[in-house]
């Protein structure tokens, strides 16, 4: 559940008493956010919270670094070769030997 849903209403000292309130995240830096809780009547700020930025999802850290490869795989192809041969050899170079894929699936993931 939301928790503008459940919480809606906040003590404002400006006003000195509960109003409806505004929750704005705002990007304070490259590691960490700033969430700012404000009174809907007076605009003042009732309360700061900081948190680190959330890192990314091994998905999208994945698909970036297929992106990167790609791309300098594509810097060191061959220009004389067509380009049906360039795609077939990009591809295997990015998928990368039968015998060792199955292994980067099934190995274990470190902790952070």
């Amino acid at each position: 559940m939301d928790t503008l849903k459940r919480f809606p209403l906040v003590w404002c000292p400006t006003c000195e008493k509960t109003q409806k309130m505004i929750f704005d995240v705002l990007k304070a830096s490259d590691n960490h956010e700033v969430a700012v809780i404000v009174c809907e009547e007076c605009k003042s700020i009732v309360a700061t919270l900081h948190a680190p930025r959330v890192q990314q999802t091994g998905a999208k850290r994945a698909a970036k670094a297929r992106e990167m490869a790609g791309q300098a795989v594509d810097r060191l192809s061959d220009p004389s070769a067509t380009d049906e041969e360039r795609q077939s050899r990009k591809r295997r170079l990015l998928k990368g030997p039968k015998e060792f894929r199955d292994i980067r699936d099934k190995r274990t993931k470190p902790k952070r």
